[in-house]
């Protein structure tokens, strides 16, 4: 079944004037005959004029939900990218290696998306009682601090424990604004990370 959106896209290419037709007599235009609608269930179709049609499109503005998920992601993101920098040269395992190589190519760009929506929707907002440290899954400076000081099979131990717990932190997040947020673009965004998150918690466990 076709979306509100997507008729109302396609009524608006069926309702363009035709430049191969002649003008009426007289040297007048001819009315526009509108934009196709669907109608309720059981109810015709009906045609609409550009002004009635863009207040039937879906309210899609971002809401605070969004805001603060992409604001907190871009570092929730940065932390793991600062996680799997040290891989190539305390891993032991070449698999642990790998899975910090295909995070860091996949975060690093998830990063400058979301900084992209951020700068197309009037710049970051204030996220009042918002504490970075206390997102879902962040590592401590403690943590880290021991990452940073490991090696070898240590680290292999270490690295996976805290990626897999930095990967569900992400997931949470993903999922609580798939049900607040309002922004079809951030609930993209979102979906991808669930998917691939959830690709990698399970690559990570199998090691």
């Amino acid at each position: 079944m076709l979306t509100l959106s997507a008729v109302l896209a396609l009524g608006a290419c069926e309702s363009a004037p035709d430049a191969t037709k002649s003008t009426p007599a007289g040297g007048g235009s001819a009315k526009s005959p509108g934009i196709v609608a669907p109608g309720k269930p059981g109810e015709p179709a009906k045609r609409v004029s550009p002004d009635e049609a863009a207040r039937l499109m879906p309210d899609e503005r971002p809401n605070g939900a969004d805001y603060g998920y992409v604001q907190m992601m871009i570092e929730h993101h940065r932390q793991a990218l600062t996680m799997t920098a040290l891989a190539p040269s305390r891993a032991g395992n070449p698999q642990v290696r790998k899975v910090a190589e295909r995070i860091s190519a996949a975060q690093g760009p998830e990063i400058g998306a979301m900084e992209g929506w951020l700068k197309n929707n009037g710049g970051p907002r204030p996220m009042a009682g918002h504490d970075h440290h206390a997102m879902p899954g962040m590592a401590t400076e403690a943590q880290l601090a021991q990452l940073r000081a490991a090696r070898g099979p240590a680290f292999d131990t270490l690295f996976v424990k805290l990626m897999i717990t930095h990967h569900e932190g992400a997931i949470t997040m993903a999922a609580d604004v798939l049900s607040q947020g309002n922004n079809v673009l951030v609930e993209e965004m979102a979906s991808d990370v669930i998917a691939q998150q959830s690709a990698e918690i399970d690559r990570m466990r199998s090691l």
